[in-house]
Formats: C-alpha cells, structure tokens, sequence
C-alpha cells in the first residue's frame, strides 16, 4: 500500500513506509510542553501515531488556576502517517528540528495556535532498551529540545496570549506498550519497576537537560545530561559528566518536595541545580495512564473528550496520578560562583522498589 510518505526520501526498509517492522507495538510520538516565566500557565501536548494498530491519537492541556483543562482526540489513520490531523487538531513541521507549529480549532471549548522555536540543536538520548525475559518491552528513540512558545490559548473564551513562554519538544519512536494490553506476560510474572526522572530546564540565556533511569539498587540504566547555550548547533552541545540527582520527598508520598542535580562539564568543574516544585501537571491529562484515553487505545473512526480535573487534590496513590510533570523553580550554582534562576519541568514516575529512596514495595512512601 502506498502513502503519502512514499512521495520522499526517508524508507528505511525495502518496504513502502506504512510497514514499521514487525511489532504490533511500534509508535512514532510528538510531546510538548510550555509554561510562563513565572509558573502561573503550563500547558502539555501529545500526539502519538500508531502504524501496526492504525490509529492516530491527540490531546492537549492547560493547567491555570490550579485547574487542568483537558481534550483528548483519536481516529483510525487508514494507513496514512503524514496526515497529522486528528479532528480539529493538527502538527505541521515548519522547520525540521528546529519549529513546530500545534493548531486546535474549537475543540470542546478549547482552541489554540502555538508556535515553537528552538534554542538549541536537539539533544539525542541514548536509545532505551528493556525486555522482559527476551519480550522486547521498550526500544525506543528519543529527541529533547528546549525553546520559546509563541501564539494563544483559549479555554472557554478566556484568551491567554503566549509571548516567549519557554518550554520543551520531545520526539520519540520505536517500541513501547500501547493500545490493548498483552493477554499473555512473561512467566513467571515479576513486579513491574520504573524510577524515571526527565528534567528539561530553561534560564535566560541557556537550556539544561537531564534525565535518569535507575533500576531497584539505584543504580542508572539509561541517562544524559546536556548543557545548551543558545543558538549552539550539534557540535555545540556540552554533554556533562557524573550527573547525580538526589531528591527529598514529601512525608507519606513519592512526590519530590526538593532535588538537587550535580554534574561537571568538560572541564571537571562541579555544577548544582536546585529543585523547587510549584504545581502539579498530570500527564494523564494527555493520555499516560489514562484509564480509558491511553495512547493507541482504539475508540472508534473518531472520537473527542473534554475533562477538567484539580491535581493539587487528587490522590497521589492512586495509579493513574503516579505520572506528573512537576513545575520548578531552579537555580544553577556554577563553578565560578555565579548562580541564576529558570524554570522547567520535573517529570517523575515512581513505581517499585528503589534502595536509594527506601522503598521496597510498588507503592510504599
């Protein structure tokens, strides 16, 4: 079957593009996120393509006031992957690795026009790789980019004017669990671990990136952490060394109330960022671990839902809330003695034993 991108330069395999391998599983995903200087708006985008369930999903949130407004969008894609339009939303690459434009026209009472701008060339994480027994669970590639958001938002006729938000775009492919659950695990069966942490920060003239996956001793499977001044190409990225996250949790929770990243650069000199959480951002409000919109869930030829949810009062225990970008006010310590302050996400998705934190069982505190 040919589709729209058989028209250019990019088979990776002798077969037309709408083949993506062999495993049902196969994804191919957009994510944004973006905020005001000072906290107040944050807003999160999703848009996920599914080759092998021909499905192609969406949603976009906006957290203001302590409430988050969400819109969740899916359709059967009929094969077609360069078509990236789900109902009234819609991607367009303006500028490849560099500018995003996000349309959404009138969808239950939400609408927006965004455009992001790069500050720095993309940072390439290395590929992440999980099996279980020898069941591929994750095989993925990913792609992070800090820059500005420009355009508006509307909720239910409130106008909000974006004018140089930060914010972050990631993109990522490959194999992960989606859609409909396996009907058959790997025996025997073994409790489910996963210490995420994935911290893009911005401060007023440069980026910072890191992330960490650590398994049940603490100790990292897969991690990055880069320095990006602004307007730095590929060759301009300061990949950083040693990087070590230490976190202090609220009493009874896995929620992280302080963290603290260090890492050297280049030149082996110590720098500091400092963790300051300010809100909660559910990232189910964009489908992860949605229990009924999660990515690739099948919901008929089209489908379109509007919720709005407070997660400053919801249950932190509960499976579905488990998965937040938590809003933070940083500051870096550099080597000379010169600290600033920025702002940025700290995603965090605790489940299982981790010896460092103390925990020993899938949700103790």
């Amino acid at each position: 079957m040919l589709t729209w991108g058989d028209e250019y330069p990019i088979h990776q395999t002798p077969e037309p593009v709408w083949v993506a391998g062999s495993d049902r599983n196969f994804y191919d995903r957009y994510f944004f996120n973006g905020y005001s200087k000072d906290g107040s708006v944050f807003f999160g985008a999703a848009f996920g393509v599914y080759p092998h369930l021909n499905i192609m999903d969406g949603a976009f949130s906006v957290l203001k006031d302590g409430v988050q407004h969400s819109v969740h969008l899916s359709r059967v894609m009929h094969h077609e992957r360069m078509d990236t339009r789900v109902g009234p939303m819609k991607i367009d690459v303006l500028q490849p690795l560099h500018s995003v434009k996000i349309t959404l026209e009138g969808a239950e009472g939400i609408s927006g026009e965004l455009t992001f701008e790069g500050r720095h060339f993309p940072v390439e994480e290395p590929r992440f790789q999980r099996r279980s027994g020898s069941r591929t669970v994750m095989d993925v590639t990913r792609m992070t980019q800090n820059g500005h958001w420009n355009g508006w938002i509307e909720v239910d006729g409130e106008r909000i004017e974006v004018s140089s938000y930060y914010g972050t775009r990631d993109r990522s492919w490959g194999v992960r669990p989606i859609g409909a659950q396996d009907p058959q695990p790997v025996v025997p069966e073994k409790p489910f671990q996963f210490y995420w942490v994935w911290t893009p920060l911005n401060f007023e003239n440069l980026a910072v990136y890191f992330h960490v996956n650590e398994d049940e001793k603490g100790e990292s499977w897969n991690t990055r952490a880069v320095l990006g001044m602004d307007g730095a190409d590929a060759e301009g990225l300061m990949h950083l060394d040693s990087p070590k996250f230490s976190a202090e949790y609220e009493a009874g929770t896995r929620r992280i109330s302080k963290g603290l990243l260090e890492v050297t650069d280049t030149q082996g000199r110590l720098h500091k960022v400092h963790y300051e959480p300010l809100s909660i951002f559910q990232m189910k409000g964009l489908g992860y671990s949605h229990p009924s919109w999660g990515h690739g869930v099948y919901k008929g030829e089209y489908a379109i839902e509007r919720e709005d949810f407070k997660p400053g009062v919801m249950t932190w225990k509960e499976p579905t809330n488990l998965h937040i970008q938590a809003i933070s006010k940083v500051t870096h310590e550099g080597p000379d003695g010169k600290s600033s302050e920025g702002i940025g996400a700290l995603e965090q998705l605790f489940i299982g034993p981790h010896a460092p934190s103390g925990w020993k069982d899938v949700l103790d505190a």
